[in-house]
């Protein structure tokens, strides 16, 4: 167990320096991905399919969400 949590403690700090000149774009995209994974996957286990299957969809559709947001907000104010 301490194995799992050191590991743990290692990605996270890993993951924070990872993200610390992204550009606001790049946030979006990796926070969308994120999102969207996490949402499909709970979605690929409810519906009885592959949990695998609905993360990697949904994890792709968010990022694509997340990178593309400035112009979908653009597009729908009409500027």
């Amino acid at each position: 167990m301490q194995h799992l949590l050191a590991l743990f403690l290692v990605f996270m700090i890993v993951a924070a320096v990872g993200c610390a000149n992204m550009t606001p774009t790049q946030q979006r995209a990796l926070s969308g991905g994120a999102i969207g994974a996490a949402g499909g996957a709970a979605v690929g286990a409810i519906v009885g399919g592959s949990p695998a299957i609905g993360a990697a969809v949904g994890g792709a559709a968010g990022a694509a969400t997340g990178a593309l947001w400035n112009d979908i907000n653009k597009a729908v104010k009409g500027r």
